[in-house]
Order: C-alpha cells, then sequence, then structure tokens
C-alpha cells in the first residue's frame, strides 16, 4: 500500500527526487529503498546511506565499478511497487491526469489510495 507521495511535473526526473522522497512518509525508518536503474547515482546511494537505509539500487550496463554482488532477492519485491502503481492507473482520472491543478489531482490519488485501502481490508 501506498504510504505517501509526492507531485511533480511530468518532464521531472526520478533521480532528482530520490532525497525528497528519502524524506517523505510516516516517521519510520525503512531498512532499504528500492528504485530501478534510473536513480543510479553515487549521490542517491550516499543520501540513502546516510540515513542508515540500504539503497537496493540495480547498477547500469556501462557503470564502471559495479559490485559482484547484488541482492536480487530483495530486489524482487519491488514488483509490489509497480503492482500498486499499476492499482492507482486502475483509476482514469489518476492514469489521464484530468486535473488541472495539483491540488485537485493530489486529491484524487489520495481518494484512489483510500479507496485501494479500503479493497484490502475488506475481505466479504
Amino acid at each position: 500500500m501506498p504510504l505517501t507521495f509526492h507531485l511533480t511535473g511530468g518532464e521531472a526526473s526520478d533521480s532528482r527526487q530520490f532525497e525528497t522522497l528519502l524524506n517523505l512518509g510516516p516517521d519510520i525508518t525503512p531498512r532499504a529503498v528500492m528504485t530501478d536503474k534510473g536513480s543510479d547515482a553515487k549521490g542517491n546511494r550516499g543520501a540513502a546511506r546516510s540515513r542508515g537505509i540500504c539503497p537496493i539500487i540495480p547498477y547500469r550496463s556501462n557503470a564502471r565499478h559495479r559490485p559482484a554482488f547484488f541482492p536480487k532477492g530483495l530486489y524482487r519485491h519491488r514488483a509490489r511497487i509497480e503492482q500498486a502503481i499499476g492499482k492507482l492507473k486502475r483509476f482514469k482520472r489518476v492514469a489521464l491526469r484530468c486535473d488541472k491543478t495539483a491540488n485537485s489531482y493530489a486529491a484524487i490519488v489520495d481518494f484512489a489510495c483510500s479507496l485501494i485501502l479500503v479493497k484490502s481490508v475488506h475481505t466479504g
């Protein structure tokens, strides 16, 4: 389930939002952070390690100093993140971004997240 989100423009780079996303969310300290190869940068890895978080970020194929070990077993759990985004995009207003302002779009995303949460809790 999504804990929180941060809206950016469509042209904004995911890699530059990495530190912002580390500061969002409830007052918990995650043990690991998982992203795709788009966030493969020394600065992002250093920002996570400085907070005591293990960065699980795959290295790009053209990276110079790729370590031999990568926690593939943990990275497989990233599919849950993609599944959560897929559930959000089932809502037409979220997928097509029909709202004109960031506040109204954030409200729709919040509402969609709450409906996903209610549906996951309701078992009858």
